[in-house]
């Protein structure tokens, strides 16, 4: 559909593509289910000049099990795109609150939608800040609409709870098995901790593997102040991390599985890396998943 661009851009290159070319910049925040922050009211308080607000519970498919932020439809994802004045050939950048949260999964929307024009802000809006760049508040100004025509989604991308039982009963041995990485905490991958939703059981799919998210990720504190926000690691210290925890990972709901493909990509950017979309908070849910509680 357009030209590839970088998977992560810095705040200067941002500040300098608005200057020059076709840059659609959305801000992507979600947050856990059971954090007092609110998205929709922090991007009216502020935000990079001139970003539009993409809610990702809300481009997004229904789901049987009440599931937020799967995957959309073509057809809802180009009517939101057309809403926001995105072209199929817009530079698209995409950022969060927190650093990098949230803003790996939807590059990964965008990536499986054939819009490889795309990249996350490293660092997010609290980087932005941090080098000195302008921000706004209130109400955003209207924008003409575009033409998006409905794109073809990349099925490999997305793996399906029959997919991900199907090749829990493969041996590891198996050259067909595909190694599944659970980018939530090592607590709630044994079992040992609970999950933030109510009433879901903590533990694992069989035969995969710990990797938390935050493995790929640094932290870095604002100047002057207690808050913090992250960062990924350079590619050389994203290939120490995969070796150092012997384990491999997918997460709680498909948000933070976004980070550890992203993560994987910035290795190795032709590797096939997919996502299982419902994640844990899916497979959890129904009665007959198999679930283990031990660590590997």
């Amino acid at each position: 559909m357009s030209s590839g661009a970088p998977l992560l851009v810095t705040p200067k290159a941002l500040q300098d593509l608005k200057a020059t070319t076709d840059v659609a910049v959305l801000d992507v925040s979600w947050f856990m289910p059971n954090s007092p922050r609110n998205a929709v009211e922090e991007f009216k308080v502020k935000h990079i000049p001139g970003a539009r607000r993409l809610d990702l519970d809300k481009v997004a498919a229904p789901s049987e099990l009440a599931l937020k932020h799967m995957m959309p439809s073509a057809q809802v994802f180009s009517e939101a795109l057309e809403n926001f004045g995105v072209n199929p050939t817009s530079h698209v950048v995409l950022y969060d609150s927190q650093g990098i949260f949230s803003a790996p999964r939807a590059l990964f929307m965008f990536r499986s939608f054939g819009h490889v024009k795309s990249s996350v802000l490293d660092g997010g809006l609290p980087k932005w800040e941090v080098e000195g760049l302008p921000t706004e508040a209130g109400a955003v100004t209207e924008t003409s609409r575009s033409t998006y025509p409905a794109p073809s989604l990349a099925n490999e991308n997305i793996r399906s709870y029959e997919q991900m039982v199907s090749n829990s009963e493969k041996d590891l041995s198996d050259p067909l098995a595909e190694i599944v990485l659970d980018a939530r905490s090592h607590g709630r991958y044994t079992g040992a901790d609970p999950e933030p939703r109510p009433g879901l059981s903590s533990g694992h799919i069989p035969h995969s593997f710990s990797l938390a998210f935050n493995a790929f990720l640094q932290t870095n504190t604002v100047p002057n102040s207690d808050k913090t926000y992250t960062t990924f690691f350079p590619p050389d210290q994203l290939r120490r991390a995969l070796v150092a925890t012997e384990r491999d990972t997918t997460c709680g709901s498909g948000m933070t599985a976004g980070i550890l493909w992203l993560g994987l990509k910035l290795v190795e950017e032709s590797a096939l890396v997919s996502l299982y979309d419902e994640s844990w908070t899916g497979y959890a849910a129904r009665p007959e998943s198999k679930i283990e509680k031990n660590a590997p």
